[in-house]
């Protein structure tokens, strides 16, 4: 097989880094967070964490590498309750994907994201011709996720808005509006595409 090359050494090094370095639930990091919940991981490098006291995660969920995780506009913030992102158990949460509370972000059990998906609570506002947008902002409004959904690649999903149980939303969908349980999504906005019958009761 050869020699290994330089390349190879530093793919090895950094697998082997990825693996030991991930923020699992008996690091020192995840006892900054509310709740960090058993068979959990972070995994590295993530793009940013910060105020993950007011963060509470679930068991058995995963991070994929270079999510963000932020809750308020910046480390220290004096927040308005403890509890502003909240994610439940058994969640994926793809590479890349960045998740901002300000007010509440609820994402319920079993939800899976693809890669690139972005949640936020808050938005910019331009009423204000003489004021740069980027310091401007609308009134921040919940969002929830509900249980067992699915987002795909590049999905946006705005404030105010709840998106149902079983939900499947397709990639690079922009969500602006409520979507109901047992239905298919897509579009920018999205609309429902397709109504799925509901699970058969036990």
């Amino acid at each position: 097989m050869g020699r290994p090359t330089l390349g190879d050494l530093a793919l090895d090094g950094w697998e082997r880094l990825s693996r030991r370095a991930g923020l699992g639930p008996n690091s020192r990091r995840a006892r900054k967070f509310g709740t960090f919940g058993q068979g959990s991981l972070i995994c590295f490098p993530p793009q940013v964490i910060y105020n993950e006291h007011a963060m509470h995660i679930g068991e058995g969920t995963i991070f994929g590498p270079w999510c963000a995780l932020s809750v308020g506009m910046a480390p220290g913030q004096e927040l308005l309750s403890d509890r502003m992102l909240v994610i439940g158990d058994n969640c994926l949460i793809g590479r890349g994907c960045s998740i901002a509370a300000h007010f509440e972000v609820v994402i319920e059990d079993g939800v899976f994201f693809g890669p690139n998906v972005f949640v936020t609570d808050q938005n910019h506002d331009n009423s204000d011709p003489d004021l740069p947008i980027g310091k401007q902002s609308r009134p921040e409004k919940p969002v929830r996720i509900g249980a067992n959904s699915w987002l795909g690649t590049g999905v946006v999903v705005t404030p105010g808005v709840t998106i149902g149980k079983r939900v499947m939303v397709g990639a690079n969908s922009v969500v602006t509006t409520d979507l109901p349980d047992d239905c298919v999504a897509g579009g920018a906005p999205a609309r429902v595409l397709k109504s799925s019958p509901p699970p058969a009761e036990s």
